[in-house]
């Protein structure tokens, strides 16, 4: 554990989800290829429908409504609609066949393994602090039997625009009833989830997993508070 500023009281903790509480890579990995081949297998025209095809409509999509971005669900489900409609199913077809393919990516995205580490952390902690999830992905935490640790889940797009904007950071704190200055907020991407806490005023924990060094990252923008390199750091603080 590494300080970079005295830590002021704190009264509650904020998590990121993915690579912060769990290895979200094998997940993302298997998760595309399985929707995609689903998708694949829906219709007969959508069969010889490459990666390639799909990802282009996310950027084009992403170029006419720049703000898409913040609802990645909303964004990869448009984008689906989009190749389903292009290869001549009509309007209810692909808006009933984006849903099931949406459908499988979910299945898919909520198999996570959880280490043992994080559960008996996060327990501990919920015993003490309250604590909140703030992602801007799309995994569901009651599918893998993380959302029992916290008092709530702030998802982007349903709950503002993504990190590192402060949208999810207020709302927080707003629900919880404190001041930003008096949470914690844990994750593992410097941009997201280290400068947008600390801009918005929160105290910020950079978990540092893959041995980086803070001084020679190209993303690294603000210090954090303090630098971990497990989770269960965590319980000496309250």
């Amino acid at each position: 554990m590494r300080f970079y500023r005295p830590l002021r009281p704190i009264a509650a903790m904020t998590f990121d989800l993915d690579d912060t509480l769990y290895d979200n890579r094998p997940v993302i990995r298997r998760t595309a290829q399985k929707s995609h081949a689903f998708l694949q297998s829906y219709h007969p025209l959508l069969r010889q429908f490459s990666v390639e095809q799909y990802q282009q409509l996310r950027d084009s999509l992403l170029k006419q409504e720049p703000d898409i971005y913040h609802d990645v669900s909303e964004w990869r489900r448009r984008a689906v609609e989009l190749a389903m409609r292009n290869v001549g199913l009509n309007e209810d077809e692909a808006g009933e066949g984006s849903r099931a393919v949406m459908a499988e990516f979910a299945y898919w995205r909520s198999q996570v393994e959880v280490p043992d580490e994080t559960h008996s952390t996060l327990a501990m902690l919920a015993e003490r602090i309250p604590l909140v999830v703030i992602t801007n992905g799309n995994a569901e935490p009651h599918l893998f039997g993380l959302d029992k640790y916290f008092k709530f889940i702030l998802r982007a797009g349903p709950d503002g625009r993504a990190k590192p904007y402060h949208d999810m950071y207020h709302l927080a704190a707003q629900n919880l009833g404190l001041p930003l200055e008096n949470i914690l907020h844990i994750g593992d991407d410097l941009t997201t989830d280290v400068a947008g806490s600390v801009r918005c005023g929160m105290q910020s924990c950079w978990i540092n997993l893959c041995a980086g060094n803070l001084m020679h990252i190209a993303d690294s923008r603000l210090l954090p508070d303090l630098e971990i390199s497990r989770l269960a750091s965590l319980t000496a603080l309250v």
